[in-house]
C-alpha cells in the first residue's frame, strides 16, 4: 500500500507541474517531494512524469494514475480534515497571501486573537499585491480585491473596494475644490501604474445615481504601489485616487481631505479567497470564519460604505 505522503506529492506535483510548487503546497522541500514521487514510481514500476528543467509533464501512465487516485485522495484528505475539525483542534501551517496595506491595517491585527484561540496553527504569510494561484502556489487563503475568480476558488466579501480622490490640506490651500470628477483634470496628480499590466490606471468615478464620469488628474508623479500613492498625497505632491481602505485612517486624522465627496470608482469587493471543497481543512475554515467575524465586529464594511456615499466635505 502506498503512503499518503507519496500520493499527495504526486497529485500536487501534477497540479503545479513542478516539485517546487507542490512543496509549497505541502510544506515540504522540493527534494523531499521529488524523493516521494521517485519512490512511488519505483514501487508501482511506472514512470509518471517526464522531467525537464522547466516543468513536469505527465506521461500516459501518469495521466491514468492521476485520474484513478485524485478523487480518492481528496476523500481521504476530507476525512482527515473532518476529524481534525470534529476534534476542535485546527492545526498546521496556514499559508496566506494578503495585500500589503490592507493586510497590515485590517487583517494582521486579527492574528493575536486567532492564535490565542488556535495555538496549534502556524501562520506563514506573504504580503503581495498580485493575484496568486491558490492551488499551484500552495496557499490556503488569499485576501485582496479585484481578483479574477479562478475555477475551484470561492470568494467571501469582506468590505467594498472603492477608489476615492484625496489630497493634503496644504496642497488644496488656496485652490478651489472640484465640484465633479472631470474637474480633477485641472490638478497635478499622482498616478498609479499597475504592477500586472505596467499601464497607468484610468478611473471612472460614479455617484449614488450610477452616473459615471472620467477622473484623470494630470500625471505629475507616477508610482506603482497604492500606499506610495497615498503617502505622496500626504506630502502634498498632488491629487491621488486611492483605495478608501488605505486612505481611511489618514482621512480620519485629517492628514488628507476627500475631494468630490459622494463619487468613487467601484472595484467590487475586498474578499477572502479559498479553495471550494466539500470539507475545508479545519485551519482554513477557522481562519476564514475568524476574519469574517473580525470585520463584522469592526463594522468595517459599514464604515467604508458610509464614507463612500458621503455627500459632505470641506469646501473652499
Amino acid at each position: 500500500m502506498e503512503t499518503l505522503a507519496n500520493l499527495e506529492s504526486f497529485v500536487r506535483s501534477a497540479h503545479a507541474r513542478s516539485f517546487s510548487g507542490a512543496a509549497r503546497r505541502l510544506g515540504l522541500t522540493p527534494a523531499a517531494v521529488s524523493r516521494n514521487v521517485a519512490m512511488l514510481e519505483r514501487n508501482i514500476g511506472q514512470r509518471l512524469f517526464q522531467r525537464s528543467t522547466r516543468q513536469l509533464t505527465l506521461t500516459e501512465a501518469g495521466e491514468r494514475f492521476l485520474a484513478g487516485v485524485e478523487q480518492h485522495l481528496d476523500g481521504v484528505q476530507a476525512a482527515i480534515a473532518g476529524m481534525t475539525l470534529h476534534s476542535g483542534e485546527p492545526a498546521g501551517v496556514l499559508k496566506v497571501s494578503v495585500a500589503p496595506n490592507f493586510g497590515m491595517d485590517y487583517v494582521l491585527p486579527l492574528l493575536p486573537s486567532f492564535l490565542a484561540r488556535y495555538p496549534a496553527i502556524r501562520p506563514d504569510w506573504q504580503f503581495d499585491n498580485r493575484q496568486v494561484d491558490l492551488v499551484a502556489e500552495g496557499f490556503d487563503v488569499a485576501v485582496g480585491g479585484g481578483f479574477e475568480l479562478a475555477p475551484g476558488v470561492v470568494a467571501r466579501a469582506l468590505a467594498p473596494a472603492h477608489i476615492v480622490a484625496v489630497a493634503s490640506p496644504a496642497f488644496m490651500q488656496g485652490r478651489k475644490m472640484p465640484a465633479e470628477p472631470s474637474q480633477l483634470a485641472e490638478f497635478d496628480g499622482i498616478a498609479l501604474r499597475s504592477t500586472r499590466t505596467r499601464r497607468v490606471r484610468q478611473w471612472l468615478m460614479r455617484d449614488a445615481s450610477g452616473t459615471e464620469v472620467p477622473a484623470q488628474p494630470r500625471e505629475q508623479v507616477i508610482v506603482d504601489d497604492p500606499a506610495a500613492t497615498c503617502r505622496a498625497a500626504v506630502l502634498g505632491l498632488g491629487v491621488a485616487l486611492v483605495p478608501l481602505s488605505t486612505a481611511l485612517p489618514l482621512l480620519e486624522s485629517a492628514a488628507l481631505v476627500r475631494l468630490v465627496p459622494g463619487w468613487y470608482a467601484d472595484l467590487g469587493a475586498i474578499s477572502i479567497y479559498y479553495a471550494s471543497r466539500k470539507q475545508l481543512p479545519a485551519k482554513t475554515r477557522a481562519f476564514v470564519e475568524h476574519v469574517a467575524q473580525g470585520f463584522e465586529d469592526q463594522q468595517l464594511a459599514r464604515r467604508l460604505h458610509a464614507l463612500s456615499a458621503a455627500a459632505g466635505g470641506p469646501r473652499r
